[in-house]
């Protein structure tokens, strides 16, 4: 199981993105191997809006739909996760970790997943989740 961060599928859907390829190479391997591709609520939200944002509805529509076709399988959030995320926030205040990516860190320790599809290596990398030294981190190279 991989638990994903919103920036790999929004690099996934313009390739005029930094990280294009990787994200879209990343997405291909796991396909590939059978890997399940879990998204959190929150992140669909976030990929949604920016989407819509970066693209227009069309864009985010086709994303909608993709996950209405599986995708990814969702997750959602126990009412656990969202004291876990009070606390991440609350804990790692001075970099502003935000519900996004703490809701990413609870569903990662509580499902047991050590590896996280993000580009997002300051607040991935700095964070010390409970059930694991640290997370491993896709693509490996950005």
């Amino acid at each position: 199981m991989i638990l994903f961060d919103t920036a790999p599928i929004v690099a996934a859907a313009f390739r005029s993105e930094e990280h294009y390829e990787a994200c879209t190479e990343l997405f291909t391997g796991l396909r590939l191997a059978g890997r399940r591709l879990l998204l959190p609520a929150t992140v669909a939200a976030e990929i949604g809006y920016l989407l819509d944002r970066l693209g227009g509805p069309e864009r985010e529509a086709g994303f909608l739909a993709g996950v209405a076709e599986g995708a990814f399988e969702l997750v959602d959030l126990t009412k656990a996760d969202f004291a876990r995320m009070a606390e991440l926030v609350a804990q790692y205040d001075d970099m502003r970790l935000g519900t996004t990516d703490a809701s990413v860190i609870a569903l990662a320790e509580r499902l047991g997943i050590t590896e996280i599809a993000t580009l997002d290596r300051r607040h991935f990398t700095a964070v010390r989740p409970r059930h694991v030294e640290a997370f491993s981190l896709l693509p490996e190279r950005l």
